[in-house]
């Protein structure tokens, strides 16, 4: 989370510290339906059975420790949150990393969104899951994938941001390419009236404070991160209201409720 100047080998064999994150779905009330950002972590990931060979098992194992159960697929998290999932319309994933991509079959339903450049990684990668990109889970039967198409912008609010995918149409949601975590790494940008706005930038950080400081994580491509970094600071500066919510930040849920952000709900 926090970066280590140690190669990352040394990290994963040598590290004897353990970090307590949360994996948040955020849910967007939308007049269209249910909008989410992720789709959280399939509970079967904890379990051997999930990984498709030996050597990512171990990685994982060694990596995570899991507080996951059966019921917090991703249905029974909305459930418990107050909603239905028949009633997601779309979900836009910031990456397709296992822990934000699983719960796909839990929305059928739904149109699901994912940058073209993280798409090609899954289909094309000879072994996406040593990246933790389980392409027989992604590529659930009947899932209505749809992808990203970014265009030029010079909407001030997106600033310094040259190009977006208006996902609803309606400017409500505007999704930008933030690269360095994995390929095809995407925030977003909710708005709503009277409120303000929230950029959700899945794992580009595990917390505003490490971004606006440049501490990058121990993974990832560390010039990338620091070029989006350098982009959501700009952006923040121009808009000082904007809330920036990272997926794993512990703070998340209170981030949200001091922003009075009633139709926002992070599970």
């Amino acid at each position: 989370m926090y970066g280590t100047r140690k190669p990352g080998l040394w990290w994963v064999f040598r590290s004897k510290e353990w970090v307590t994150v949360p994996m948040n779905v955020f849910v967007i009330e939308h007049d269209d339906g249910l909008v989410l950002f992720d789709t959280g972590i399939d509970p079967a990931a904890t379990t051997r059975a999930y990984w498709p060979d030996a050597v990512t098992n171990w990685f994982v194992r060694h990596i995570f420790r899991f507080d996951v159960d059966p019921e917090d697929r991703l249905g029974d998290a909305l459930r418990r949150a107050g909603y239905r999932a028949e009633d997601v319309t779309a979900a836009v994933h910031s990456h397709l990393h296992f822990d934000h991509a699983g719960g796909i079959a839990d929305i059928p339903q739904a149109d699901l969104f994912v940058a073209r450049d993280g798409w090609d990684f899954l289909v094309r990668s000879s072994h996406p899951e040593r990246e933790y990109v389980t392409r027989q889970h992604v590529l659930v039967p009947g899932a209505r994938w749809r992808l990203l198409d970014f265009s030029p912008t010079d909407d001030p609010e997106l600033a310094p941001f040259t190009e977006a995918c208006d996902v609803m149409g309606d400017g409500s949601l505007m999704v930008v390419p933030t690269p360095g975590h994995l390929v095809g790494s995407v925030s977003m940008l909710v708005r709503r009236a009277a409120a303000p706005p929230v950029l959700l930038i899945g794992d580009l950080t595990y917390s505003e404070e490490l971004l606006l400081r440049n501490q990058t994580a121990g993974t990832g491509d560390k010039e990338a991160l620091l070029q989006s970094y350098a982009k959501v600071q700009t952006m923040k500066a121009n808009n000082p209201d904007l809330v920036v919510v990272a997926s794993h930040d512990t703070t998340a849920v209170d981030k949200l409720a001091a922003a009075r952000i009633g139709d926002l709900a992070a599970s």
